[in-house]
């Protein structure tokens, strides 16, 4: 059998063979271009299936996805915002595979509960903080996708007191506020004059006021919405992985002081924020999982 992995993020893409045991094999990353994005997509997977006969796809996009139909319609690739059948597409470059679609956040999840610092922890809450804010949820031991496959989708709750238009359409939602791009525009402006997300971590490890403050209200932000997903979920861990949670202190500091501030409730005690520990290819290897087991 020869199973691929998709990942298919706003910034960027990656794909892989998956070798039996769901762990990935020579997987390549490309940079999310801002228009042909299938096409792109479909040059990846030819690229990694290299001729052989695929049988197996497990497909990890950002969201909103429909699993029911096989539909993306992520809020940052502008290009599928009215909707993308992307496993039809896939269907179309390799017929005889099946097809496994999940939310991005769902396959992070899936993969640390499997393969890194959920091993251990039957339920859990997985987070990915870079570009947007994604999650799923693990019950179980299985992926909680709930009626479309969204479930976990915590970039899209309410951060007390935030009223910033949101991508989706709404305002004040969790990642206009606690997301990379987010946290630069405040701090921009606030008179921050620093260029990336690395920019302000090391500002504020140095003590930039600016900086510092701009990661401080990402982080609280993030520790008080874990801390009301736990309450809602009953779960005792919460994974944080993404490129903007690796800001280090400045960031974990203020959100594990937000998220014990918050979970009073006695079936709350001992909740955990720990990060990820599979780096930028977590959603690629939760994809492969996918491609090679049955937890979908």
């Amino acid at each position: 059998m020869t199973a691929l992995a998709l990942d298919v993020g706003g910034t960027k893409m990656a794909a892989a063979r998956t070798l039996p045991d769901g762990s990935l094999e020579h997987p390549v990353t490309v940079s999310t271009p801002q228009s042909g994005v299938w096409d792109a997509g479909a040059k990846l997977l030819r690229q990694v299936a290299g001729g052989a006969t695929v049988t197996a796809v497990g497909i990890a996009s950002a969201g909103p996805v429909d699993t029911a139909t096989g539909t993306v319609a992520p809020v940052n690739i502008g290009e599928w915002r009215g909707g993308f059948p992307i496993a039809d597409a896939v269907r179309t470059l390799f017929p005889e595979a099946t097809i496994r679609l999940v939310l991005d956040g769902a396959a992070a999840a899936l993969a640390e509960h499997r393969l890194g610092a959920g091993r251990d922890t039957s339920d859990l809450l997985g987070v990915v903080v870079s570009t947007g804010v994604g999650g799923g949820v693990i019950r179980g031991g299985r992926i909680m996708g709930g009626r479309t496959g969204n479930a976990g989708h915590i970039g899209h709750v309410v951060a007390p007191g935030a009223d910033e238009p949101c991508g989706c359409g709404a305002h004040g939602c969790l990642e206009t506020v606690a997301s990379g791009p987010a946290a630069l525009r405040w701090a921009r402006a606030n008179g921050w004059v620093g260029a990336t997300g690395a920019d302000l971590a090391v500002d504020a490890a140095l003590g930039e006021p600016t900086a510092a403050a701009a990661l401080e209200r990402a982080g609280t932000a993030l520790g008080r919405a874990f801390a009301s997903a736990a309450a809602l979920l009953d779960v005792e861990l919460v994974v944080v992985g993404g490129g903007f949670a690796q800001a280090g202190p400045a960031l974990w500091e203020p959100m594990t002081a937000a998220a014990a501030d918050h979970a009073r409730l006695s079936f709350l005690t001992g909740l955990r924020l720990v990060p990820a520990e599979l780096g930028v290819l977590g959603t690629l290897a939760g994809a492969a999982i996918l491609a090679t087991d049955d937890l979908s």
